[in-house]
C-alpha cells in the first residue's frame, strides 16, 4: 500500500432523526469460493483476460466482488488491480451471493470522504489525499479487505482495488491504494500531501472499519 499523511479530528458522523425509508437491496456482491478464470464475455470460449483468486493476499479473507451485471450462468464483476476499474465475466459456479448497503465516496477537491448506507449519508470525514505528483486515482473501485494495523497508519486500513498510477511498487507491495489512519504520520487533514492513499483520523477509521468490509464500492471523484 502506498503511504499518506494527516492529523487532527474527523467530522462527526451525521445522523438524521427523520424516519428511515425501507432499505433497498444495495450493491449486489459475489463471494468467491474458489479461484476463477476471468473472460472477456459470458462464454466459456471467450478470450481469457485474467484470473482472480479465492482469497485476498493480505488477510486471506474470501474475495468479494461487486456485481455489474449477469448473463445466464455468468456474472460481470469489477476486478482488483491494474488497470483500475476493469471488469470481466466469471462463472457463477463456485460463488455465493450477498450484498452491501454501503458506499464510500472520496471527493478529492474537498478532501472529504463520505460514507453512505442505502443512499443516506451516515458519515463525513476530513481526509488527506494524494499530492499532485502522486495523485489518488480517480474512478470506480471497491474495498478488497480490511486490516487492523499497529504503528504507522493505525488503527485500520481499508485496502482498495485501485493501484497508483505513479508507483508500480511501494513498500514491498504493488502500489495498492488504501484508506488508512494517520498514526505516526505527520501532516494535516484537509491537505493533499500523500503518496496516493487517503488518510483519515484514527476516530474516522474506527468508525469506518466497524461498518465497511470487502466488496463495498469506492468512488473517487475530482
Amino acid at each position: 500500500m502506498t503511504a499518506g499523511a494527516g492529523a487532527r479530528d474527523s467530522l462527526p458522523p451525521r445522523t438524521v432523526k427523520a424516519p428511515r425509508p425501507a432499505a433497498p437491496a444495495g450493491q449486489p456482491l459475489v463471494v468467491l469460493l474458489g479461484d476463477h478464470v476471468v473472460r472477456a464475455a459470458p462464454d466459456a470460449s471467450a478470450p481469457r483476460i485474467g484470473a482472480v483468486g479465492a482469497r485476498r493476499p493480505l488477510t486471506h479473507v474470501r474475495t468479494t466482488l461487486p456485481v455489474l451485471g449477469e448473463s445466464g450462468t455468468w456474472v460481470h464483476v469489477r476486478l482488483p488491480g491494474r488497470p483500475n476499474g476493469h471488469a470481466g465475466w466469471i462463472s457463477s459456479d463456485g460463488t455465493q451471493r450477498t450484498s452491501t448497503p454501503w458506499r464510500i465516496t472520496v471527493r478529492l477537491s474537498k478532501r472529504l470522504v463520505t460514507a453512505a448506507r442505502n443512499g443516506r449519508v451516515e458519515g463525513r470525514f476530513r481526509a488527506v489525499v494524494g499530492r499532485s505528483g502522486t495523485p489518488t486515482p480517480v474512478g470506480h473501485g471497491f474495498i478488497e479487505e480490511s486490516l487492523h494495523l499497529r504503528g504507522t497508519g493505525a488503527p485500520y486500513a481499508l485496502a482498495a482495488s485501485a493501484r497508483s498510477h505513479v508507483f508500480q511498487e511501494f513498500g514491498g507491495g504493488d502500489g495498492q491504494i488504501a484508506l488508512h489512519g494517520t498514526t505516526g504520520i505527520p501532516g494535516t487533514l484537509g491537505t493533499a500531501v500523500s503518496h496516493g492513499c487517503v488518510r483519515l483520523s484514527p476516530r474516522a477509521m474506527r468508525w469506518l472499519a466497524k461498518r465497511v468490509g470487502p466488496g463495498v464500492p469506492l468512488v473517487v471523484e475530482r
